[in-house]
């Protein structure tokens, strides 16, 4: 008997601007500045490239090679996560005793 299996792919799961949001907190909390990108990449793959580029101002293609870049624009950043419809926001860092 063959058993089939198929590449975990995290955009699957991400249904709602909520999971989207903790998902990406948690990638850039934990993570390195690349993987935050990668989670973006994630991100923006659940709610559908065509959707995000229309909604952004920003081609497809130029959408992917972005996401795909390891240093990306900032203020590009900036508007994919607006077009997600989510924002960021700025807080002091805990202190850990």
């Amino acid at each position: 008997m063959t058993i089939k299996t198929r590449e975990f792919d995290a955009a699957r799961y991400l249904k709602n601007e909520e999971m989207m949001a903790a998902y990406l907190a948690m990638a850039l909390e934990e993570g390195s500045p690349e993987e935050f990108v990668q989670a973006l990449n994630t991100v923006a793959r659940a709610k559908g490239m065509s959707e995000l580029a229309e909604k952004s101002g920003i081609g497809r293609e130029s959408l992917y090679k972005t996401l795909s870049s390891e240093k990306p624009r900032f203020d590009t950043i900036l508007k994919i996560i607006a077009a997600l419809g989510l924002n960021i926001s700025i807080s002091p860092k805990l202190a850990v005793s």
